[in-house]
């Protein structure tokens, strides 16, 4: 088995990201109750009493709502940055001293066979951080809650072999919307979330002949659809020559587990 993922749930009403090899099963936020997290493993014929850790991106509610729980009930050790743990703590209970660990910004942790590189992202958080996993040569990048999308980042995400990548609203949409044009201001700033149109950019400069797939990831429920996003991102990519095939991910169930091949 190479590396294979299932996006669990993905938008500001919770999201989780499963990734395995033989050796590990590591779940990537949890920010659905620990309820609904079980019934999005059973949907994937995934025993969560098999995973092996629980990486955090950041505190924000909809990434860690069943953290603690979910955490406790399976005896999971949990890896975020001090900052995290600090901002956190509170949200999620009491935890046993062997289930909190550090992972720091900009480290590279190994986790038996995968090498997880943490990278800071642009977002209103502690000290958001997002992960690329590499395994046998094969590199899946996780990218969402960008306020906008660094040349660092970049770097650091390119000739990935699949991408699950921020696409979370579409710009006309959320300037219409009813959301009070505070939060909409915050949404569009550099430590907000980027529109389908910046991903589809970004996704240009980074995407090279080992990309197999796009996840759009982190779409808005009230300014974005799935279609359009698809749309959206994929006229910026056939303007500079790219076809690719662009995956949904949903609020409410998995994605099907994709291998890498």
């Amino acid at each position: 088995m190479t590396l294979r993922f299932s996006v669990l749930a993905s938008g500001s009403t919770g999201n989780a990201f499963y990734i395995e090899t033989e050796q590990e099963r590591l779940l990537v936020d949890a920010g659905l109750s620990g309820k609904q997290l079980d019934r999005l493993f059973q949907e994937i014929k995934i025993d969560p009493s098999n995973l092996s850790s629980i990486l955090v991106t950041h505190e924000h509610s909809d990434h860690i709502k069943g953290l603690g729980v979910f955490a406790r009930k399976y005896k999971l050790p949990i890896y975020a940055n001090a900052k995290t743990w600090q901002a956190m703590e509170k949200s999620i209970g009491n935890l046993s001293v062997d289930q909190k660990f550090h992972f720091n910004l900009e480290e590279i942790k190994t986790f038996g066979d995968i090498d997880v590189e943490s990278f800071g992202v642009s977002h209103d958080a502690a000290e958001p951080m997002f992960y690329t996993f590499h395994h046998q040569g094969k590199k899946v990048a996780l990218v969402t809650d960008l306020g906008y999308v660094s040349e660092r980042i970049k770097k650091i995400v390119e000739s990935a072999d699949a991408y699950i990548f921020e696409a979370n609203h579409d710009v006309g949409m959320l300037r219409m919307g009813r959301y009070p044009w505070n939060v909409k201001r915050r949404i569009l700033g550099d430590s907000g979330h980027i529109s389908n149109e910046d991903c589809g950019l970004a996704l240009a400069d980074i995407v090279d002949n080992n990309t197999q797939r796009i996840y759009l990831a982190h779409l808005s429920l009230d300014n974005n659809m799935r279609d359009l996003a698809r749309m959206s991102v994929n006229n910026v990519l056939q303007e500079r020559g790219i076809s690719l095939e662009l995956m949904d991910t949903y609020h409410d169930k998995p994605t099907a587990l994709f291998e890498v091949s």
